[in-house]
């Protein structure tokens, strides 16, 4: 059933409601924007579960200069200079701007930040709320600032399945609802939908979050670069629970440590150890399980009898699993939390499409490179809104479309593809399983089954890291376990994709024997 909606054609259109979604619509209030989450507000949102908090230089102690450099040495090579130090010193002021929305920080009495230390900062520069609850209290004050805005027009459980584009340039919206199918038209969209874990087996992120609009900007015809790069976040709580909850790395630096069965701390002699970069910390943990060895965080020496006060969303979820952290050592693994790369876009969000932007984890601005610093990611969705919500303010309304009438895809879903990419693309990667993903993801990709966006989506993430024969970040070959004397980002569209996989499948024995 068609859906009149032709009051909302010719706004723009922010597709994702989470941190970036929601930030972007209200800086271009007051002019009218139509904001399609396939959810409630906030229920399948990764910015709802960000524990630490928002990484911004303002200590007394630390400055833009600083930070930058924490972010550059993560980023393992692959930061854009440029764009990196233009968003840290952006972050004081986004926080500010986020407390004046309602955001309730932590602060001392005086009223001054209460400030954590996170894994490769050398300053205490974690700006957080209720503790380890901070993007929940950061998606509560966004979601009432949202809802008391009248310019924003909030369409609940509408779906983006495609972008309607000619000549390079977007034209409308193809969505849906539980009612049928809607479209509108607009030369102005904004895809803000999360990252990808939700491809993976073992993830953070909530399960809705699987790179639909990677999938959307792809069959637009955009640009992707550094999509090889995902980020393991090396403290999952180790048990049945999907998403897996995480174990926010203030907990190390408060002074918990990893040890093993035995009691063993593995981490001990590496640099930085516990607090090394998240790929060190997720590989040693990855191996050491690998070895036969089962792994924790103990935190009962450090923050001990203070860890439910400090962190009271971990400890409830602990003590639901009979574990008391205080006393107990928590079990830990890797799981898929952050991707670094994305749509490729330039300083204001916008994308190789014409009319297309993108922000928050579905962007690659450059930020994060091949290893993202932590709290770095609500940070860079904050601040980047700003720029997006200028530059589409600088783009008047297009000419009213007409639009074809497309097909409209089937809704996602990604389940048959999470053992693929779980196998193929996990924290070591080799060629062998790589091109293995490939042959079983391209003809989920060129099909037309609920699998096939998803699948989409992990041939282009394992596209680009067949193609990187190095270690680097959060993208480690054990058949190239050596970082490559220069640095290059990743880009590659569909079509580079489709055609480099086919390339990999008619390759393969199996294949040649078949077409004989």
């Amino acid at each position: 059933m068609s859906i009149d909606i032709s009051d909302l054609n010719g706004r723009p259109v922010i597709i994702g409601g989470g941190a970036a979604g929601l930030m972007t619509a209200l800086q271009l209030a007051p002019e009218p924007v139509v904001l399609l989450s396939k959810s409630p507000l906030g229920a399948e949102a990764s910015s709802m579960w960000a524990q630490g908090g928002l990484a911004a230089p303002v200590g007394a102690d630390d400055s833009p200069a600083l930070h930058l450099a924490d972010t550059l040495a993560a980023g393992a090579g692959l930061c854009d200079a440029a764009a990196a130090s233009r968003i840290v010193h952006a972050a004081p002021a986004a926080v500010e701007q986020l407390a004046r929305l309602g955001v309730a920080f932590d602060r001392h009495a005086d009223g001054s930040w209460r400030l954590g230390l996170e894994a490769a900062h050398r300053r205490n520069r974690i700006v957080h709320a209720t503790g380890d609850g901070t993007g929940r209290e950061i998606m509560r004050a966004l979601i009432a600032a949202v809802r008391r805005t009248p310019s924003i027009t909030l369409l609940e459980g509408v779906e983006a399945r495609r972008l309607i584009v000619e000549d390079n340039a977007v034209r409308g919206v193809l969505a849906a609802n539980a009612s049928g199918a809607l479209t509108i038209t607009t030369n102005r969209v904004v895809i803000a939908t999360g990252g990808i874990g939700g491809l993976f087996a073992d993830s953070t992120n909530p399960g809705g979050c699987f790179g639909q609009g990677l999938a959307l900007a792809a069959h637009a015809g955009a640009k992707l670069s550094d999509i090889e790069f995902v980020q393991f976040h090396p403290t999952a709580f180790d048990g049945p629970s999907r998403p897996m909850p995480l174990l926010t790395e203030a907990i190390r630096g408060d002074g918990a440590v990893l040890i093993d069965e035995t009691g063993e701390r593995f981490m001990a002699d590496q640099p930085g150890a516990e607090l090394a970069p998240r790929d060190i910390v997720a590989r040693a943990v990855w191996r050491h399980r690998a070895a036969g060895h089962r792994t924790f965080l103990d935190a009962r020496q450090h923050p001990g009898a203070e860890f439910a006060q400090r962190y009271p969303v971990i400890s409830a979820f602990c003590k639901m699993a009979g574990i008391d952290p205080a006393h107990d050592p928590i079990p830990i693994r890797p799981a898929v939390h952050y991707h670094m790369g994305g749509i490729t876009v330039d300083g204001f969000g916008r994308s190789t499409v014409q009319g297309l932007w993108a922000c928050g984890e579905a962007a690659r601005t450059g930020l994060h490179g091949a290893n993202r610093l932590a709290s770095n990611s609500l940070m860079e969705a904050i601040v980047c809104a700003r720029w997006v919500a200028e530059s589409i303010e600088s783009v008047s309304a297009g000419p009213r479309a007409m639009l074809r009438d497309d097909a409209m895809p089937q809704a996602s879903d990604p389940s048959a593809v999470r053992p693929i990419l779980t196998q193929g693309l996990g924290v070591l990667r080799d060629r062998d399983g790589i091109a293995r993903a490939i042959r079983s993801l391209y003809p989920l990709a060129c099909g037309h089954s609920a699998a096939s966006d998803a699948a989409l989506v992990g041939l282009m993430v394992a596209v680009a890291a067949i193609r990187r024969e190095e270690s680097r970040g959060g993208h480690f070959r054990s058949d190239f376990p050596h970082i490559a004397a220069s640095a290059v980002p990743s880009s590659l569209t569909r079509a580079d994709a489709l055609a480099a996989a086919r390339d990999i499948v008619e390759s393969t024995p199996f294949a040649r024997s078949a077409l004989s």
